[in-house]
């Protein structure tokens, strides 16, 4: 598994970037990835059309988009950029624009990057590490929080919002330990904001003593509809819902992939808890 650190250079970050819309938002990231040597120019273009054919999913979290799209050709390695906006930019997402952040990722593969994928999601989902994030006045400072360093003007004092307590032993209407529950987060491609979900989500399972009764498994919208029978329900966006259509299977709608507050509230409804 690759760090964080590992995969997003300081080199590849860049601050107060402006970008009239969306699209060269995207490019920026895009040119950053071609400039530190993960991808060609053409894979900036299958990030943009990703968003073309699949909607405004990969704006993740209020103002964070995560552009990405399938591996291909175009990868050279995996590799990460960071363009924080100089002024926010439509997307089309319902609840979360404007987009101030744009982290773009490029992916060989769905497996080495997981690691790097849960860092990031636990770092966007704590809001002093956030707030330091979007304050930080040069690459090298962001950097040096994304490596783990903690702010020290003291927002550190600030922490999550606290999801409710976590229910009990697993009832009937809840997977017992007999039993091997599967939930699918899907995104179009299933390498990138599928499994900022699947962290927030098993970060929940986690808190609930549920993790040996339920199994997470990210994948992409062809992916999830052959497995949808497999599953206790699907976690996904908006658009991907949409997409989705009827899959035979509770398909359920989260907004901030990185909020596990709200994706606490989608495991209660799901298992009636």
């Amino acid at each position: 598994m690759e760090d964080l650190k590992d995969l997003l250079p300081v080199e590849a970050v860049r601050l107060d970037v402006r970008a009239a819309d969306w699209r060269e938002a995207i490019g920026a990231a895009g040119r950053l990835m071609v400039e530190t040597g993960a991808t060609t120019d053409e894979y900036t273009g299958e990030m943009v059309a990703n968003v073309e054919e699949n909607g405004p999913y990969i704006v993740i979290a209020p103002g964070v988009a995560f552009a990405h799209s399938r591996p291909s050709p175009a990868v050279l390695r995996t590799g990460m950029s960071w363009v924080r906006l100089a002024e926010p930019v439509e997307s089309g997402h319902e609840s979360n624009d404007p987009v101030t952040l744009v982290v773009a990722l490029a992916a060989q593969d769905s497996a080495a990057h997981t690691s790097a994928m849960g860092s990031l999601a636990r770092l966007l989902g704590d809001p002093a590490t956030a707030a330091a994030l979007a304050e930080a006045p040069t690459p090298k400072a962001l950097h040096a929080v994304l490596a783990g360093e903690r702010p020290k003007d003291g927002s550190e004092a600030a922490t999550a919002p606290e999801a409710s307590a976590a229910p009990g032993p697993p009832t009937a209407s809840a997977p017992r330990a007999a039993s091997l529950h599967k939930i699918l987060t899907v995104c179009g491609n299933g390498v990138g904001t599928s499994l900022f979900l699947k962290n927030t989500l098993e970060q929940v399972l986690d808190r609930w003593g549920w993790s040996r009764f339920v199994t997470v498994e990210a994948t992409d919208t062809i992916s999830a509809k052959g497995k949808a029978s497999e599953a206790v329900a699907l976690l996904t966006s908006r658009e991907i819902a949409r997409t989705l259509g009827d899959v035979g299977r509770p398909v359920k709608v989260v907004q901030d992939f990185t909020s596990t507050a709200e994706v606490d509230a989608v495991l209660r409804d799901t298992y009636d808890v």
